[in-house]
């Protein structure tokens, strides 16, 4: 599973964010016209620089191929949550899915008009990983949950039945 990051993974869209929450207004034939509305259409030129530059995998040109470090995906895989450059950039951090025992979601100021939040991942009392604006969260969260719960139980099983080291040792590293 892919997920790509939102605007409010960054501080600015996080700011952003916060205004167009506004719910200051009046309604006109059934349609809410609040002050965050008509800022969220004001603001249209200055957040969409920021937009593109999540998106843009190479900065300033294609020719000279330097990594935008903004534009970045979140991937869940059989082994691991990882961040990762897009479109083979590489890979940035990660987590085994042995590596937490806990998800929660931490939703910041600004980030609930995406609505995005924080996957926050916990090893008892620990925060061992942080996914930074992920659009619906709860869903991403619970993907990760259920994948997490049947690796650790194939490890139990695996280990307790005294399954080949050597095919749990090269599980971990990938």
């Amino acid at each position: 599973m892919t997920v790509w990051p939102s605007l409010a993974a960054t501080a600015y869209g996080r700011w952003w964010g916060r205004r167009f929450a506004n719910p200051l207004g009046l309604t006109l034939c059934g349609v809410p016209i609040t002050i965050g509305r008509l800022m969220a259409l004001v603001s249209i030129p200055a957040i969409l620089p920021l937009y593109f530059y999540m998106l843009i995998p190479k900065l300033p040109c294609i020719v000279f191929g330097i990594h935008n470090a903004g534009c970045r995906r979140y991937r869940l895989t059989n082994r691991r949550v990882l961040v990762e450059q897009a479109f083979g950039g590489g890979e940035q951090q990660g987590v085994a899915l042995d590596g937490f025992d806990a998800v929660e979601v931490e939703v910041l100021p600004g980030q609930a008009w995406y609505p995005a939040g924080d996957l926050v991942f916990y090893q008892g009392p620990a925060e061992t990983f942080r996914l930074c604006g992920v659009p619906h969260p709860a869903a991403f969260q619970q993907t990760c949950l259920k994948v997490q719960q049947g690796y650790v139980g194939v490890l139990q099983t695996c280990s307790a039945s005294g399954c080949n080291e050597r095919v749990l040792a090269a599980d971990r590293l990938d």
